[in-house]
């Protein structure tokens, strides 16, 4: 049977202005940035709707205003009677993912993410870690790649985007070495990443550990929707495991390319990217020709959405 799923946006896909559109459309969406205002603490809509890019690109600011913004998405769609069979996000986008199953509030879940940002950040300083993408090369090449880079430093892969599009993250050096290796194997481009710092490597293990002091003072519920976990590409069984996964989600490789084939292997024909940006939209559509794919993050992607669902 058909199945539809809804996939949330990670770090990257901030835009100046995100979510404007859909918040003066709807009272929902509009609610959704006052609620996480409150929560953090700060004017976070006025950030989003009237700062610069330079701000916005901040972590700490990065990660609750994506969020925000997807979960004020997903509650257009809610509130059209829209519901999916089963959700994931990447990196950052797990959180919405809890969200939008019913396991994390949401004020938790923005209040937890401005957290995770500035721990992710202050764990390695600025010039010490990088991030780089690998294009068109075989996945074991990279692996190999960055195990002979690990030689002079930590190098490992950090998201399995889709076929031929790899991300590796580590100290500067044996990034920079990881490329070179992966250019001379025959990878097409092997080109740093403007990060402020390498995600999802053992570099943050100690991120992940001040995350784990921040996520005992928060409630989690069991799951109305499965939600399926960057860390195992695979269902998260219950709710006492969210959290051990979201500790591990932030020094482990994120399994986007196999999350995504296990939920066509479970039926899932649809998928809705749900947030700004159209990047897993782009890699899901790498990963298979032939599921239908569709994004919301404004009100003509919505209405083309909308249109798609009911056809």
């Amino acid at each position: 049977m058909a199945k539809l799923a809804f996939v949330f946006a990670g770090q990257g896909a901030q835009t100046v202005g995100m979510g404007k559109e859909l918040a003066e459309n709807f009272a929902v969406a509009a609610r959704t940035f006052d609620e996480a205002s409150e929560a953090v603490g700060f004017d976070i809509k006025d950030m989003i709707w009237n700062g610069d890019s330079d701000t916005l690109m901040i972590t700490e600011n990065t990660q609750p205003a994506i969020v925000t913004m997807s979960a004020a998405a997903l509650r257009v769609l809610e509130e059209k009677g829209i519901k999916p069979d089963v959700v994931a996000g990447l990196s950052l986008g797990e959180y919405t993912a809890h969200v939008s199953s019913g396991s994390m509030n949401f004020t938790d879940a923005v209040r937890l993410v401005k957290k995770r940002g500035k721990y992710m950040q202050e764990e390695v300083p600025v010039g010490v870690g990088a991030m780089a993408a690998i294009i068109a090369l075989d996945t074991q090449e990279v692996i190999n790649c960055c195990e002979e880079a690990s030689k002079i430093g930590v190098c490992s892969p950090a998201n399995f985007n889709c076929p031929g599009q790899i991300v590796v993250s580590g100290e500067i050096a044996a990034v920079e070495k990881c490329c070179e290796l992966a250019k001379e194997k025959g990878a097409k481009r092997a080109m740093k990443l403007p990060v402020s710092a390498p995600f999802h490597c053992s570099m943050l293990t100690g991120a992940g550990e001040k995350l784990a002091k921040e996520l005992e003072n928060v409630t989690l519920s069991d799951m109305n929707i499965p939600v399926i976990t960057n860390v195992t590409a695979d269902y998260v069984a219950s709710k006492d495991d969210i959290k051990p996964l979201l500790i591990k989600q932030v020094s482990s490789s994120v399994l986007w390319e196999n999350s995504i084939r296990r939920m066509l292997a479970d039926g899932v024909d649809t998928f809705v990217e749900v947030g700004p940006g159209k990047a897993l939209s782009g890699f899901i559509k790498k990963i298979t020709k032939d599921a239908n794919v569709f994004n919301v993050e404004d009100m003509k992607s919505l209405e083309k959405t909308l249109e798609g669902l009911e056809a």
